[in-house]
């Protein structure tokens, strides 16, 4: 058995924060509250004092390009990455090459998954070949493991076809995860249509190429009653848009529309590209300062449930072209959770509990995952933080290094994160 004895602990799902002990026996967690470390024979104990003991994080939004385009990923290396961030559950997305269409694809991309150290999922395509014209057969994919259906990185643009979705997701009971951005109003992707965009020469997205299509997307999930999940939310109109939809829900239907956040949204700004250049490109673009704050604000009040990194790994070559040729998004399983505590918790936005509600218990209950909680009996994936340790980003075990937050100086910093009882990460600094 495992002990680890000392540390605040946190379960934002019961509402507990209290001084705790806990108890692991395998993959489970035998026993929580004031326990002795000398009376239970114990074969490790983890000093945890000055620590924060919290459900393992769970990123509902990530790419690991495996199969395809495993030399910016794979999921051996994701995993590597989301474990060293805290993270012990991630939903990879269906936009691999070939993409996750068909019960091939879905059944090689488990087979792999069920190798890592974590627990990894995924989602399967809402088209075939990801063209927005042909449903995949979603009873099958589901069937065989997948946990819902999004073709992320390419928006659905036909109505008709998006409703005919909607209403096949619904009937089995699983959310459909929405990229919005309508292409016909965007120039150069990947960069705001605003005053940095103006100074370099660039055509870029406008906040409405978004805030069209939640509109949209929102009043067709009110009128199907499917479970309909917005991904990386970045201005302003779509917070208020989704608060709107959020209201009118009719829980007769069965609605329900989630929303998420990435760490990138909720940090930086459209400025931050005329720092990092390619490594700050990322589509939905970093906005303005004043849909920073409405993006914080949403978070605050709970119009947007959640925070996924949209971890998107790309090497130096691509992100080196052009701007208008670099593909766009950066990795971000390795910084999520310090950039959470250092422009969130810190400045006074949300608390430390609120916070990690965001990462555990609302992405787990998105998917219905037997996660994001820890509770007597309980399934024993566990991250130990401090939240009060400043660190420098770098050193990433990614194969790819896209972020635009390297070398910058974060606070809180995960010193072990265990998946099923076992320690599948422990911070190279620590040394109980």
């Amino acid at each position: 058995m495992t002990l680890i004895t000392g540390g605040q602990f946190i379960d934002p799902q019961s509402g507990t924060d209290d001084f705790l002990d806990i108890a692991l026996d395998g993959a489970r967690i035998a026993r929580i509250g004031k326990l002795d470390p000398q009376a239970g024979g114990y074969g490790r104990v983890i000093d945890a004092r000055g620590m924060t003991v919290v459900p393992g994080l769970i990123d509902v939004h990530v790419h690991f390009r495996d199969p395809g385009l495993t030399y910016k990923e794979d999921s051996a290396s994701g995993a590597a990455a989301a474990a060293r961030g805290g993270f012990t559950s991630v939903v990879c997305m269906a936009n691999t090459k070939p993409p996750v269409d068909n019960p091939e694809t879905l059944a090689e991309v488990l087979a792999k998954a069920a190798k890592a150290p974590i627990r990894v999922y995924t989602v399967a395509a809402v088209s075939r070949g990801m063209e927005g014209k042909e449903l995949t057969d979603m009873a099958a994919l589901r069937k065989l493991g997948a946990l819902g259906f999004s073709d992320d990185g390419i928006p659905i643009r036909n109505p008709a076809f998006l409703q005919k979705a909607l209403l096949a997701v619904k009937a089995l009971d699983v959310p459909i995860s929405l990229h919005e951005e309508e292409p016909s109003l965007i120039g150069v992707p990947g960069i705001h249509e605003g005053a940095v965009s103006a100074a370099m020469g660039i055509h870029g997205a406008s906040a409405v190429s978004e805030s069209a299509m939640v509109a949209r997307d929102c009043m067709l999930a009110l009128a199907t009653g499917a479970r309909v999940h917005i991904q990386h939310v970045s201005c302003a109109e779509s917070t208020e848009l989704i608060r709107l939809a959020k209201r009118l829900l009719d829980a007769r239907l069965g609605a329900r529309i989630t929303a998420e956040v990435t760490p990138q949204h909720f940090s930086l700004t459209e400025d931050a590209v005329r720092t990092h250049g390619t490594l700050a490109k990322l589509n939905p673009p970093l906005r303005t300062e004043g849909d920073r704050q409405a993006l914080i604000a949403a978070l605050k009040d709970g119009t947007i449930d959640m925070i996924a990194t949209d971890h998107a790994p790309h090497n130096i070559e691509e992100k080196e072209k052009p701007f208008a040729e670099a593909p766009g998004g950066l990795i971000g399983l390795e910084t999520a959770l310090a950039l959470g505590i250092t422009n969130l918790v810190l400045p006074g936005h949300l608390t430390l509990p609120a916070l990690i509600g965001k990462m555990t218990a609302a992405p787990a209950q998105l998917y219905g995952l037997d996660a994001g909680y820890l509770a007597e009996g309980g399934i024993a994936d566990i991250t130990i933080l401090d939240d009060r340790e400043t660190w420098t980003v770098g050193g990433f075990v990614s194969k790819s290094s896209n972020s635009p937050f390297a070398g910058s100086t974060l606070t809180g910093k995960v010193k072990y994160t265990i998946c099923g009882g076992k320690i599948v990460y422990q911070d190279a600094t620590d040394f109980y």
